[in-house]
């Protein structure tokens, strides 16, 4: 039997009777499906609808004459006073006959008048399709013939027809209306239908000869009423007595009449509280608290939804900033907004599901998209379904529900991925760390105060800071410049504006900015304890206990702003779905964007100005000090030598410890080879194992994990026979954890290879019980459909007899056209071709549904033993750790050996003065710059600050020099000798550098409101409230944002403060050329310039590079404006203004014809007045200026006794 496009049913006269089991499983909605129809005598054969026996006899009884159409009503549809059906004409088999059927409906009565012309009948395929949602269900026997034959009728009357009383009770009496499935994609404003009863063969047989239709007059008339191709079942109806009342018009409608596609409209056009959008707390936008991440759907609208549009916006309205992936089969779908902006950005086809437009993606190139909109700045919320569409259908089975918003599968968000929180490595665009941080200001006594947590949730490192910034926040912007957060959690109204440019200055372009509610979100310290013990993330069962928080939680729980900052983070990665994950690790550390004690301090400034790991050309890495430096093989050792590289060292003892390692590595090539080639494969370990604690491992990545770290216990067992040593390497190797323990319960736990290659952890037998009884289960299952082939090839005589798998119908018995058997009449047709035909058994449709069940549960059994065993690796997690840092610093150390091999000719180990009261000292003699690939023709220069030299050189020259390649060569080779590295000079020795601290270029800063000058003077105050006699200051070209008569006087009393009383070593590049006779007596100030040779007839510069001792003739500036191009006579004039009016070389002039008389520096007498006003001499001058301290009292003598 086939159906018809409204629903109408074809008989089929069939070989066989159905069986119970058939009957039951193909029980479906009974609807009215008689269709008036004006056709000739010859093709009028209504075919009987399935019925019980006192139907069938009713069937070969005379029609009524025409005139009585109206059939009478009655309570029991096709008992003996109801209507009789005409005749219909003999059947052939429904292996043969396929063609001619027509509808009949049990109980109504049939008037049929014809002409000679019959009506058109047109044959369509049904547009109805199943949902992959769908549970298992059997086919009618001729589906794929049937539905050629599925017959639509047009017809030109719109006059509505009235059912009788039989018929209302035929709808009536349908007991099972209740337990049909609701498709997700059905529509709030369609009513689900099922499908109608198959015709049993037995009454087809029984009708299989009947008279013809008593012929009819041409001129008859023919009925003007008809119910032909417009009546459906409604259950809303009215009873027969009451007139029916015409079907109302959609509103919405397209040209045709039909509903218009939701694609083809805007979600705001179709829902009200999406034109006027009002947050959860129903705030409008205008509002200053309006949350845009969130929706309020009314009650009342949202009852008008479908169950799946509800279950769609229950997440959804939670989630308005992020792109929403809803799981549908096999399928990633976005909806309304979302499936805009993935067709506006990605051409994705936009198409409708239920009433809501939408696109989709397959679910195997989900990380693909995802990566896509995570790229272009959007949040994605991944939802999935939590059960197959067998597991719903064996849930409601077990549970035995009836609601129908039950009926939906289940479905529940997964993870929400965002730019600062990825923890898929198929995601992460590098190796390097990505930060999420939440950060708390306040003020504490006047000054900035900043609570920071931060984490990288692909390893799970969580950092903690807390301090009392300076006014200039320097710790805060080296904080920044440091780690690059590419997520931002903030407390909304409580930043400040200068916090928000710094971020805005110093994060990428790229990074996302959410501010959390106060106290609701941003988590106060008190909720935030709470919140830590009460969701029992370092163990369960210990409640209201601090004793299990790791070390470094239980030290900051009493510090109010990091632990404030800890609970906005923790709150946003439980929006995330990840807090459990990550925080249950316990890597807690905290982070000291300074460390004054330990290590060379490069603040934020500094490094953008030194380019260490961008450069300020296009912000990449390229010419990058790091770039040069990293030749790491391993992704953890990449993070950790970035680490090494913010934070060089600062005791000697250490950075000679590190330098003996690289000499020892340089000196043992096959050490460093077997290294690299044994470990240059490495997979992300410090990243999979935070996977693994999470349970949320590929079973492919558990492999790579446990050959990684097999891999990485064979290579240690070799280094260390060739490593032993007292030196950092041996301590290194000597301290791997013994692997092989923790490893050999893994050697034969599962099938790696199945893993590898399939996807499954595959126990070997007797080590999982549950997952052998579960295997064993589905093994006897397929043995039975093996017999029951045997079984069947025996009884229709055939070896040709096979299985087939038909999409979800699998294990068809397939037999072939030429098969002589008899088919049972109990099994079922499912397909056919024209070679072969697929059947269905009672027997082996029992099978097939115990075996999908069975594989169902076998699934689930997989899942659970997979965690099984990630929790047990995870036991030693601590182990394995331990074990990844070991490799990190080892793969930095031969990093830093290859790196200082690479640095070519010449190059050397530095020299580090161990003795702290040694006077400050840096020379390098021939440095070159190690960023700068031009070791043949780059012109190297010796550096000589401090010892027995002055400590700070005046540094003067033409533009274009080379000054500030001077001054960067210097800062760079500092670092480098204190990371641990060689210097690309012939020699080097000097005391560890503190503190580099920088001031180079010209720029504004137009986000901060702060001009040229302004910068210039920002950066030159931290200079010298920081700055130490063991620091390295870089001053280039101070002053030249304002006048020069500014100028002049701001640099002449900055040089003059750090050369008398801070005694730093450090460069003072400038083209105020007065400074050099101003300070020619000076002890601690030495004038260098940059030789040129310069032919003034032409007004050429040529650009020696070499740094030598004096005072530069002048900057040349005319020279270079026509290096350039500038026109000669604009040049010209441009040299008559300069001789007029130049201020500065007016006072060079001044000066030196001073110095012929009593004159003394005006710097030198500033401290003497001081002096003589009761200041006095102190160990450590103050910021008030008072008082002169032991050094600048020896400096000021010296000075003195020079003039």
């Amino acid at each position: 039997m086939a159906r018809g496009i409204e629903g109408n049913e074809m008989g089929t006269a069939k070989r066989k009777t159905s069986t119970p089991s058939t009957q039951k499983s193909g029980t479906k909605q009974q609807g009215i499906a008689s269709f008036f129809q004006k056709r000739t005598p010859s093709s009028v054969t209504p075919a009987k609808r399935p019925s019980d026996a006192s139907e069938t006899a009713t069937a070969s009884k005379p029609p009524r004459s025409s005139a009585d159409i109206t059939p009478a009503a009655s309570s029991v549809v096709g008992d003996a006073s109801s209507p009789q059906t005409a005749p219909v004409r003999s059947q052939q088999s429904s292996v043969d006959d396929q063609t001619n059927k027509e509808n009949e409906t049990p109980g109504i009565l049939y008037s049929s008048p014809s002409r000679k012309v019959k009506k058109q009948v047109n044959y369509a395929e049904s547009d109805g399709e199943e949902d992959e949602d769908e549970v298992f269900k059997p086919l009618s026997g001729n589906r794929r013939a049937a539905k050629r034959r599925r017959i639509s009728v047009k017809d030109d009357s719109d006059d509505e027809f009235g059912f009788d009383a039989a018929t209302q009770d035929a709808m009536e009496s349908n007991d099972d209306m209740d337990d049909f499935v609701v498709a997700d994609d059905l529509s709030g404003d369609e009513k689900p239908t099922k499908s109608k009863k198959r015709a049993s063969a037995s009454s087809s047989r029984k009708a299989s000869v009947k008279p013809p239709s008593p012929p009819q007059e041409e001129s008859e008339e023919i009925p003007t009423t008809s119910t032909a191709q417009q009546w459906k079942y409604d259950p809303d109806a009215p009873p027969p007595t009451e007139p029916r009342q015409a079907p109302k018009q959609s509103k919405k409608t397209g040209m045709n009449g039909q509903k218009q596609k939701a694609h083809m409209t805007e979600p705001e056009k179709r829902h009200t509280w999406l034109a006027h959008p009002i947050d959860a707390d129903r705030n409008p936008p205008d509002h200053p608290d309006y949350d845009p991440r969130t929706l309020f759907i009314p009650a009342s609208s949202f009852q008008g939804l479908s169950p799946f549009e509800k279950q769609y916006w229950e997440i959804k309205q939670k989630f308005m900033d992020t792109i929403v992936f809803f799981k549908k089969g096999k399928f990633y779908e976005l909806y309304e907004n979302d499936a805009t902006i993935g067709h506006q950005l990605f051409d994705l086809k936009l198409t409708d599901r239920v009433n809501m437009r939408m696109v989709g993606v397959p679910e195997s190139s989900l990380d693909m998209w995802a990566n896509q909109f995570v790229a272009k700045g959007f949040k994605i919320a991944r939802v999935d379904q939590m059960e197959t569409a067998l597991g719903k259908d064996m849930r409601e089975r077990d549970e035995k529900l009836k609601k129908k918003e039950e009926k939906v599968i289940r479905r529940e968000l997964a993870s929400v991925l965002t730019g600062g929180t990825l923890v898929d490595g198929g995601m992460l665009q590098d190796d390097m760390a990505t930060y999420c941080a939440a950060i708390k200001e306040t003020e504490v006594d006047g000054r900035p105060a900043f609570g920071i947590a931060f984490v990288d949730t692909a390893t799970a490192q969580f950092h903690l800071a807390e301090f009392v910034d300076d006014a200039d926040m320097t710790r805060f912007e080296t904080f920044v410049a440091q780690t690059r957060p590419g997520e931002l959690l903030l407390e909304k109204g409580c930043v400040s504006s200068k916090v928000v440019r710094m971020l805005k200055n110093n994060t990428p372009p790229t990074t996302i900015w959410n501010y959390l509610k106060s106290d609701k979100e941003f988590l106060t310290a008190e909720k935030t304890r709470m919140k830590i013990d009460g969701e029992g993330y370092f163990d369960k069962a210990v409640e209201d206990s601090e004793d299990t928080w790791p070390a470094v939680l239980r030290e900051a729980k009493e510090k109010e702003l990091v632990f404030s900052a800890l609970g906005a983070l923790v709150s946003y990665l439980s929006l995330l779905k990840i807090e459990r994950d990550l925080i249950t690790c316990g890597n807690f550390s905290w982070y000291d964007p300074i460390r004054k004690a330990s290590t060379l301090v490069l603040d934020g400034q500094s490094l953008i100005n030194l380019e260490i790991f961008a450069n300020t050309f296009d912000g990449s890495t390229d010419g990058t000090l790091f770039t040069m430096l990293n030749r790491c093989i391993t992704p953890f050792g990449k993070r950790m030598l970035r680490q090494w590289v913010c934070h060089p060292l600062a005791d000697p003892v250490k950075i000679n410890q590190r330098l003996d390692a690289v000499d020892a590595l340089n000196a043992n090539d096959v050490l460093m080879d077997r290294f690299t080639a044994s470990l240059s494969k490495l997979p992300d370990l410090e990243r999979l194992i935070s996977r693994i604690h999470a349970a949320r491992c590929k079973p492919q990545d558990f492999v790579r994990v446990l050959e990684g770290f097999e891999l990485i216990e064979y290579t240690m067992s070799i280094l260390g026979s060739l490593g032993k040593g007292e030196g950092v390497v041996g301590q290194l190797i000597e301290a791997m954890p013994d692997l092989s323990a923790a490893l050999h319960p893994w050697k034969d736990a599962f099938d790696r290879e199945r893993a590898r290659e399939d996807g499954l952890f595959i126990p070997q037998p007797g080590v999982e019980e549950e997952f052998d009884e579960s295997q064993e289960c589905i093994d006897n299952i397929e043995k039975s459909l093996n017999k029951l082939l045997k079984q069947a090839r025996e009884d229709l005589g055939s070896s040709a007899i096979k299985f087939t798998d038909n999409g979800k119908e699998i294990y068809q018995l397939e037999v072939p056209i030429k098969v002589r058997g008899t088919i049972p009449k109990s099994w079922k047709q499912m397909s056919a071709t024209k070679a072969c035909k697929r059947w269905y058994s009672p027997e082996l449709e029992s099978l097939v549904r115990d075996l999908k069940e069975a594989q169902e549960s076998h699934g689930q059994v997989i899942k659970a033993m997979g965690r099984r065993m990630f929790e047990r690796f995870d036991k030693d997690y601590k182990t394995w750790l331990k074990a990844t840092k070991i490799v990190a610093q080892l793969d930095c150390l031969i990093s830093l050996a290859k790196a200082s091999t690479a640095l070519g000719s010449p190059s050397c180990r530095p020299e580090l003065i161990e003795d702290d009261n040694a006077r400050s000292v840096l020379e390098f003699d021939t440095l070159r710059h190690p960023c700068i690939e031009t070791t043949t023709n780059f012109i190297p220069n010796d550096i000589t600050l401090g010892g027995s030299d002055p400590s700070i050189t005046l540094l003067t020259g033409a533009n274009a020099a080379g000054k500030s390649t001077i001054l960067r060569m210097t800062c760079i080779a500092v670092i480098l000798a204190q990371v641990g590295c060689y210097v690309p000079c012939v020699s080097a020795r000097m005391t560890p550098v503190d503190r580099i601290m920088s001031r180079l270029g010209a720029q504004d800063n137009i986000f901060a409101g702060q001009s040229t000058f302004m910068v210039e003077l920002a950066e030159t105050k931290k200079i010298l409230a920081e700055a130490t006699p063991r620091s390295l200051v870089i001053l280039d070209e101070l002053g030249r944002g304002t006048s020069s008569y500014d100028g002049v006087a701001v640099a002449q009393a900055v040089l003059h403060h750090i050369a008398t009383h801070i005694g730093a070593l450090g460069y003072f590049a400038t083209h105020y050329h007065s400074l050099a006779t101003e300070f020619q007596a000076h002890p601690e100030i030495a004038p260098k310039r940059m030789a040129v040779q310069v032919e003034h007839d032409i007004r050429d510069v040529t650009f020696l590079y070499k740094l030598e001792a004096g005072v530069a003739e002048g900057s040349y500036g005319m020279h270079c404006a026509a290096m350039c191009g500038i026109p000669d006579k604009v040049i010209a004039r441009a040299e008559e203004a300069a001789q007029s009016w130049e201020h500065t070389g007016r006072i060079r002039e001044s000066v030196e014809k001073a110095r012929e008389s009593t004159w003394m520096p005006l710097g030198l007498l500033s401290d003497l007045s001081q002096m003589m006003k009761g200041g006095g001499v102190v160990e450590e001058e103050e910021e008030d200026g008072k008082g002169v301290s032991e050094r600048s009292l020896e400096v000021m003598r010296r000075a003195i006794a020079a003039l």
